[in-house]
């Protein structure tokens, strides 16, 4: 079993100065995530406006689908015009991780 996670550093639009209006930019985003069947969330700067982190989780039986899932969500995140990916950090935990 493999398990691979990424943090996704988000600029959100300069509209979203309020955290009704940073809502309505991070909600969708992760909900589309959800249709390549990922666990996801806003995992930090939750109470800063501009900026948001969200967080995915994959488990898989190879390394090569975990790496799959991560790439589609990067792609996916990088793909939105509304915001500004600034890094990415990812890890991949396997069978020989302890």
């Amino acid at each position: 079993m493999f398990t691979g996670c990424a943090e996704f550093d988000l600029l959100l639009p300069p509209d979203s100065r309020s955290l009704k209006a940073k809502r309505s930019y991070v909600r969708p985003i992760v909900a589309s995530l959800r249709k390549y069947e990922v666990a996801v969330a806003e995992v930090s700067d939750q109470d800063v406006h501009g900026r948001t982190t969200i967080g995915v989780a994959a488990v898989a039986g190879e390394n090569r689908h975990v790496q799959e899932l991560l790439d589609a969500c990067e792609h996916h995140i990088a793909g939105r015009p509304e915001v500004e990916l600034l890094s990415v950090r990812r890890r991949v935990f396997g069978p020989e991780d302890e």
